[in-house]
């Protein structure tokens, strides 16, 4: 199969590789989408060469981790999947034409209504978003939430879960994007050019601030009493070195212990669970995927390169085009990847 790996060189390249293997109680899936995340950055970066190397990981590492596709084959343990499911979930190493999971790992059917591009955005994206809203927000009707950072993967997708739960959003964005946040149900836009929300005389019961482009001291001036600041993990300190994401990090939480107001900050965990709530989600149409951009498997770098400039609006997308069956061919030669 083809896949963008990480060679021993530190590089990207399209390369030629064995499907990987399935357990008894592992699913192997035809990929057909994948999307991009900040945390498929970390091999690439500095941090992620050393823990390659102290780990002594193959020479090869398989990139990426959301994806949609069809089951090709089950393990004979396997009860819940079956080949010709269509599925979608997250799994380290899907920027490739087959995954391979376990049958109670991230993976969960695809809704009928939801197309494979559209699912292959939502593993990492959107349960970072739920689990902010409802489990570290703990978001209720008639909660006013601030959301700063509405309009890249993480902001898109909260916007539409808070909505879901009954708040009343504000969506924090730039003027590229305010259409898009009114159109994602945000009752009120703030374009982050022309205003500052921590100056703002709204109080809100909760922010969630994927952008990182507040500290907690400031964004306290605008929540209630008892409100809630989210910071919402790596989406909000990818732009920064690893030493300041720590100080922001720690300065959050030395802040929070002063005062009633609450600061949280948390890992995604993709669970099976709350993939099946997402399916829900988007069954319903309350929520969709929004993307701005697809690229092939084989311009991974190039979309890797877009997705660090920053400002996207929604996701970007990956489309997985299957090459033909060994012999029918010539075989591909490895081909470098610019990043």
């Amino acid at each position: 199969m083809n896949a963008i790996v990480c060679d021993g060189r530190d590089s990207l390249k399209l390369e030629e590789i064995g499907k990987p293997a399935v357990p008894d109680d592992g699913v192997l899936v035809r990929v057909h989408a994948s999307s991009v995340n900040p945390v498929d950055l970390f091999p690439l970066s500095g941090a992620g060469r050393l823990t390659r190397r102290i780990n002594r990981k193959p020479r090869l590492d398989v990139l990426g981790t959301d994806f949609a596709g069809t089951v090709e084959s089950v393990g004979k343990d396997v009860t819940r999947f079956r080949p010709g499911d269509e599925v979608f979930g997250g799994e380290h190493g899907s920027f490739a034409e087959y995954v391979s999971i376990s049958e109670t790992g991230g993976l969960a059917r695809k809704p009928a209504n939801i197309t494979f591009e559209q699912a292959g955005t939502v593993a990492v994206a959107a349960l970072t978003a739920l689990q902010a809203v409802r489990d570290h927000g703990q978001v209720k009707p008639g909660h006013k939430v601030l959301i700063n950072g509405a309009s890249g993967g993480v902001g898109t997708f909260a916007v539409q879960i808070a909505r879901s739960f009954g708040a009343e959003v504000t969506a924090v964005c730039s003027p590229n994007n305010v259409d898009t946040a009114r159109s994602l149900g945000a009752q009120r836009v703030i374009d982050y050019t022309k205003a500052d929300f921590t100056r703002d005389a709204a109080r809100y019961d909760v922010i969630l601030d994927i952008a990182g482009s507040h500290n907690f001291s400031e964004c306290r001036r605008v929540l209630q009493p008892t409100g809630i600041f989210v910071l919402v993990g790596v989406a909000a300190i990818q732009h920064v070195s690893a030493m300041k994401a720590l100080r922001h990090f720690a300065g959050t939480r030395l802040r929070s212990m002063r005062g009633s107001q609450e600061a949280a900050f948390f890992i995604t965990k993709l669970t099976q669970q709350d993939l099946d709530a997402m399916a829900d989600l988007m069954a319903s149409g309350k929520v969709t995927p929004v993307i701005e951009r697809s690229y092939r498997l084989d311009e991974v770098g190039e979309a890797l390169h877009y997705f660090r400039e920053g400002h996207r609006r929604g996701k970007i997308a990956i489309e997985v085009t299957h090459s033909a069956p060994h012999g029918a061919g010539a075989n591909p030669q490895p081909a470098a990847v610019a990043v």
